[in-house]
C-alpha cells in the first residue's frame, strides 16, 4: 500500500464520523478496548491530558501542548477533525506523523482490525496512541472527537481532565438540553482524579460537580483562579479565546503542582507563539486585508453568535459572508442569528455530510437572508472576493470542512 491508497481505505471503506454523521458513531467503548488489546495497550504508556467540551476544546488543546513544548517536553497531541492533511491529527512537537507510520500501521494491523470492525475515528485514536507509545512521548494532549463518556479516546487515565464549555450541538447524539450534554461531556471526568471547567454555567456546572462527587474527583472552575489575562498575548486571534486562555493558565498551574516545570516564559511563549509551534488553523484565521476576509470553523450557536461579535469590532463597509454547514445541525439556529443585511454566499464542502447549498439557500430565505448559491467553496468564496470592495469585509464560516476547503 502507497499513502494514498491507505488513506483511501480509511476513509471509504470504514464509517467516518465526519463524512456521514451519525452511522458512524458507536454505542459504546467495546471496539476501542478491543483495539488498545490488540495494541498492547499503548494508552497506559504514556502521560496524558484529556480534553472535552462544545466549543474551544481544539484551542485549549493547541494551546496547552505549545506550553507544554516551550517547557522542554516532547509533547504528542491529537485533534480532530484535520482541515487539509489527515496527518494534522497526530503530531509530536508540531509535527505531523510520517506517512510512512501510517502506512505501516494500516499493513500491520488491518486484517484484525477489520475482524472488530472498526470506525474511522477508533482508527485514528488506535494510531494516535500506538504512535506517542513508540516515540515515547513526554506527555500527550488528547482531545475528544466527539461527546466525551463515549467517546474513543477516554479509555485513557489523564493527569488531568479539561472541559471547555457546553453548548448545543450533535443533539442527535449527545441530548437535546444542555444537562444532557454536559453529563455526556462529563463522562472523560475520572475516579480520583482532577477536572477543570474552563466555564462556569449555571446548567451544566450542576452536572459536572455531581459527577466530581461521584467520582471523588477534584473540581476546579478557571474563573475562580484566573481574573485578568490583559497582558497575555495570544497568537489567536479571535477574541472569544478571552474565555479559553484562562483554562491554559490554570492546567498549566495544576501540571506544575503535578511535578511538571511550567514556568512563566514557557506559559507566556506557548500561549503567544501556538501557531508556529503546533500549526494550527482555522480559528479566526486572517487570509487577507484588503478586503478584511477572515476564516472562522465556527458551527454551533455559540460559535457563530462568537464570530459575529468580533466581525462588529472591525471597522467594514458591507459584509460578505461564505456559508456552509453539515445535514445534521440545527441550521435554524444558526440562521436566525445571522444579519441581514450581509450578502451571502451559500456553499457545500465536498463531503457527504454536507448540507446541500440549495437547501441552505431556500432554508435562509425564510429568515430574510439574501445572496447566491456557489457551485462550490472555491466558487463562492471567488464571487465574494469580485464583488467586494477594499474596505468591506468577508466572513468564511458555518464549518471546519467549508474553512479547510476555503483556505
Amino acid at each position: 500500500m502507497n499513502y494514498s491508497n491507505t488513506l483511501s481505505y480509511l476513509y471509504q471503506q470504514l464509517p467516518m464520523y465526519q463524512r456521514i454523521g451519525a452511522a458512524a458513531y458507536k454505542p459504546d467503548l467495546k471496539n476501542t478496548i478491543a483495539l488498545c488489546k490488540l495494541l498492547d495497550n499503548p494508552e497506559n504508556k504514556f502521560r496524558s491530558v484529556h480534553i472535552a467540551g462544545t466549543n474551544g476544546k481544539g484551542s485549549v488543546s493547541h494551546m496547552l501542548a505549545a506550553v507544554l513544548q516551550c517547557a522542554g517536553y516532547k509533547v504528542g497531541l491529537y485533534t480532530s477533525p484535520h482541515l487539509k492533511d489527515f496527518r494534522e491529527r497526530i503530531k509530536i512537537n508540531g509535527k505531523m506523523i510520517p506517512e510512512k507510520a501510517i502506512i505501516n500501521f494500516v499493513e500491520k494491523h488491518k486484517s484484525n482490525f477489520e475482524k472488530i470492525n472498526l470506525s474511522f475515528f477508533e482508527w485514528t485514536v488506535g494510531l494516535a496512541f500506538d504512535y506517542f507509545s513508540k516515540e515515547k512521548v513526554d506527555i500527550a494532549v488528547i482531545e475528544t472527537g466527539l461527546g466525551g463518556r463515549l467517546d474513543s479516546t477516554n479509555v485513557i487515565t489523564p493527569l488531568l481532565s479539561i472541559i471547555t464549555n457546553i453548548s448545543y450541538d450533535h443533539q442527535n447524539l449527545l441530548g437535546n438540553t444542555l444537562e444532557k450534554i454536559a453529563e455526556e461531556k462529563a463522562g472523560i471526568i475520572k475516579k480520583n482524579g482532577i477536572v477543570l471547567i474552563g466555564e462556569r454555567q449555571k446548567k451544566s456546572q450542576k452536572v459536572f460537580i455531581k459527577k466530581a462527587k461521584q467520582e471523588k474527583a477534584l473540581i476546579l472552575f478557571s474563573e475562580d483562579y484566573i481574573k485578568n489575562i490583559k497582558n497575555i498575548e495570544c497568537g489567536l486571534k479571535g477574541r472569544y479565546q478571552e474565555k479559553n486562555i484562562p483554562a491554559v493558565l490554570v492546567a498549566s498551574e495544576i501540571l506544575y503542582e503535578l511535578g511538571w516545570n511550567m514556568n512563566a516564559k514557557a506559559i507566556t511563549k506557548g500561549i503567544k507563539e501556538v501557531i508556529t509551534l503546533t500549526g494550527f488553523r482555522g480559528r479566526w484565521e486572517i487570509l487577507s486585508k484588503q478586503p478584511y476576509t477572515v476564516a472562522d470553523i465556527a458551527h454551533n450557536e455559540a460559535g457563530i453568535q462568537e464570530a459575529l461579535k468580533q466581525v462588529k469590532t472591525i471597522p467594514h463597509k458591507k459584509l460578505h459572508i461564505v456559508l456552509g454547514t453539515v445535514n445534521d445541525k440545527d441550521v435554524n439556529k444558526i440562521l436566525s442569528l445571522l444579519p441581514k443585511n450581509a450578502i451571502y454566499y451559500f456553499c457545500n464542502a465536498s463531503i457527504p455530510r454536507a448540507l446541500d447549498a440549495k437547501t441552505l439557500y431556500e432554508q435562509a430565505k425564510k429568515f430574510g437572508l439574501k445572496g447566491i448559491v456557489g457551485k462550490s467553496v472555491k466558487s463562492a468564496l471567488n464571487a465574494a472576493k469580485k464583488n467586494a470592495s477594499i474596505k468591506d469585509m468577508i466572513l468564511i464560516t458555518g464549518s471546519a470542512f467549508v474553512v479547510a476547503e476555503a483556505i
